[in-house]
């Protein structure tokens, strides 16, 4: 007589993983859709930067009212921006700087659209969300 049976516990074995193998299958393709839709939110963020850019080249001097505080920050930080610019310009004249002495990289920062709405939680609050 027999103390274990060997065929059923390979069956167990089998089973095992077989059903590891379809749940790294399921993670691997939520993985997948997950930066798919990181993707997608970039392809919007830059849409709204443009619908953005546009409307204020179009609209920027005469806004609906809803956009008008934007616009008019907007605008403000133009003239800044230029004053900003004017004032390096006669510093570097009056001390005689070179252009090699002050420069450094600035990268601009990244614009961002006005807050949106909050997204529905995921379906499947066991898997994190992409980061």
């Amino acid at each position: 007589m027999a103390l274990f049976d060997f065929d059923a516990l390979k069956d167990r074995a089998r089973d095992l993983a077989q059903t590891g193998v379809s749940k790294s299958k399921q993670i691997g393709e939520i993985a997948k859709l997950n930066l798919a839709n990181v993707g997608e939110e970039e392809n919007i963020r830059k849409a709204y930067i443009e619908i953005g850019k546009l409307y204020y080249a179009e609209r920027g001097m005469a806004p609906e009212p809803a956009y008008a505080a934007l616009c008019e920050k907007i605008t403000a930080s133009k003239v800044t921006i230029e004053e900003n610019k004017n004032r390096v310009e006669e510093l570097k004249a009056e001390g005689g700087v070179q252009d090699s002495e002050v420069e450094f990289p600035v990268e601009p920062l990244a614009e961002t659209p006005a807050k949106e709405a909050p997204v529905a939680p995921e379906e499947n609050k066991d898997v994190p969300p992409a980061e």
